[in-house]
């Protein structure tokens, strides 16, 4: 899939979740914030189409760096709310 087509359609699943987000640039990537209830993401889409994940939770000091699969939990943990 193209990189930006990556980006759209993810904001697009933000949209129709009714998350916050914000978009922001950072090492020559496109960086997207979300915020939910006790966490913080940052997901970060590259050129070469990889994307990285970084989880902060309110309990934790830690942030956890995950594969672009979380991203499912994302969506599947604010659907329950």
């Amino acid at each position: 899939m193209n990189p930006l087509q990556k980006v759209i359609d993810f904001l697009e699943r933000l949209r129709e979740a009714n998350l916050v987000f914000r978009l922001d640039s950072v090492r020559e990537a496109v960086m997207v914030v979300v915020m939910i209830p006790d966490e913080h993401w940052e997901v970060e889409f590259f050129p070469d189409g990889h994307v990285e994940v970084e989880v902060y939770r309110s309990d934790s000091t830690d942030a956890g760096l995950e594969d672009e699969s979380s991203l499912e939990r994302l969506f599947a943990e604010t659907a329950e709310e």
